[in-house]
């Protein structure tokens, strides 16, 4: 089976442009952000509840500890959140109150939250909707991990970042492109 796309920026911001024209577009711009600028897997984006990411201050988290429950292969993690996706998140949390710690941080339109199944779904459909072919839910994570490999980061650091116990893991989602490639050279 073929690997996910990874979104190049201009995807991106074309998704992003695209999003003010759907219903829950405020919804549906944080999911797409969980994933591209925090590297969430898709599950935990359909698992993270409102007190995941907001403290007892109503302040939002710079970090969001996962639990065993939330993750992929039963290991707790910690989630880093940058600025700009921690803006992002207070933004949508004051357009969804009042709500309460123990909801979902993002439900379906039937209010229940999501599962990772219909989340994977729904992914699928905001990818085709926006005319992106070979994206699916896992592209943004894709895109978070080649992102950042482009920039330097190393690759243990990537790991530990995506809740990989093994570099080879993460080394397979790291998409390697012409760009990349021009400025290795330049650095001879």
């Amino acid at each position: 089976m073929a690997q996910a796309k990874t979104l190049t920026d201009k995807e991106l911001k074309r998704l992003l442009d695209l999003m003010p024209a759907r219903k829950h577009a405020w919804r549906d711009r944080l999911m797409l952000l969980m994933t591209t600028w925090a590297g969430m897997r898709v599950g935990e984006v359909a698992a993270i509840t409102v007190g995941d990411v907001r403290d007892a201050e109503g302040a939002v988290r710079e970090e969001v500890l996962l639990s065993k429950h939330q993750t992929k292969g039963q290991q707790a993690r910690t989630v880093f959140l940058p600025k700009k996706l921690r803006d992002e998140i207070a933004k949508y949390l004051i357009a969804r109150s009042p709500i309460r710690d123990d909801q979902p941080l993002f439900y379906t339109q039937r209010r229940a939250g999501f599962t990772a199944n219909t989340l994977t779904q729904h992914f699928h459909y905001l990818y085709r909707w926006a005319g992106i072919t070979g994206a699916s839910s896992h592209s943004g994570r894709r895109t978070f991990i080649t992102g950042l490999a482009a920039k330097g980061v190393s690759v243990r650091v990537l790991a530990s970042l995506a809740g990989h116990k093994s570099i080879a893991t993460t080394q397979a989602y790291i998409d390697v492109n012409d760009d990349m490639k021009r400025r290795a050279v330049e650095l001879v």
